[in-house]
């Protein structure tokens, strides 16, 4: 049982414990550049950003380490840029396979394509959960070394609600890897597809009656200043994630079972 499940996660192994190292000498590198904003009036630099630019990372405090480590590290490079990683990564799942031809001989074994699917996207797992575990510990021995102290308790939820989000990302690629034949097309189409959700909620959300259009995207259900900042878990908001991926999931796998790959 799990063999793709086992096959792919190995597969992505090396390449996760690199990019996990990467993300936290980032990390590292962000945080000690944090001592030389302290002589620096933030709250007038606050205020030189637009609303959406502040509501889009989660510009609260510059001024406190975890104001800082909100707007530096958790809304740019863990909200933004690794959401678009991991949809960008589940978007060649299915089709990567199909568009070089391994999918049929995959296909030619006593497995469904529901089983398939599901054991590809459970693959992402690996990538979700060892960043999740190596940077916090980059980020906290990080924060120590350079004086502050922060929360590891805060520290430990923003990368557990993290999850749903992200799972949430790979799920919208899982979905485009399903529907385009063409791995780089769906790749490049979820990408933009999460940038624009990421757009969306950021703009609406300061937008005077229009905030409730924000709540077709991710990161409106994900806010890792107000973790960080203000010790605010959003546990719904992580229920309606885990709902959302369960149900592109379905249609994921819906959608692989009706599809034509010359099988």
């Amino acid at each position: 049982m799990l063999e793709i499940a086992r096959y792919e996660a190995e597969r992505r192994l090396k390449g996760t414990v690199a990019l996990a190292v990467g993300l936290g000498i980032l990390s590292l590198f962000f945080i000690a550049f944090f001592p030389s904003f302290a002589e620096i009036d933030m709250d007038s630099y606050m205020e030189a950003f637009p609303p959406a630019a502040q509501e889009a990372f989660g510009i609260a405090s510059l001024d406190t380490i975890e104001g800082f480590l909100a707007v530096e590290i958790y809304n740019f490079v863990w909200l933004l840029l690794l959401g678009l990683y991991v949809a960008y990564v589940a978007a060649g799942t299915i089709a990567e396979d199909v568009e070089r031809d391994r999918m049929d001989m995959l296909l030619s074994l006593p497995v469904s394509r529901t089983r398939v699917l599901t054991e590809k996207f459970a693959a992402l797992f690996v990538p979700i959960g060892v960043l999740n575990v190596v940077v916090p510990i980059a980020v906290y021995a990080g924060v120590l070394a350079i004086g502050e102290s922060v929360d590891p308790v805060d520290l430990v939820m923003v990368h557990l609600l993290s999850i749903p989000y992200l799972l949430a990302c790979a799920a919208i690629g899982l979905v485009l890897s399903t529907v385009v034949d063409r791995a780089d097309v769906a790749k490049r189409i979820a990408i933009a597809a999460v940038f624009v959700l990421f757009l969306i909620d950021s703009i609406s959300a300061s937008t005077e009656g229009l905030e409730w259009v924000g709540n077709v995207s991710p990161t409106a259900y994900y806010d890792p200043t107000a973790v960080l900042v203000e010790s605010s878990y959003d546990l719904t908001g992580a229920a309606v994630l885990l709902a959302a991926t369960v149900a592109l999931v379905i249609v994921s796998q819906y959608q692989f079972r009706r599809s034509d790959i010359g099988t």
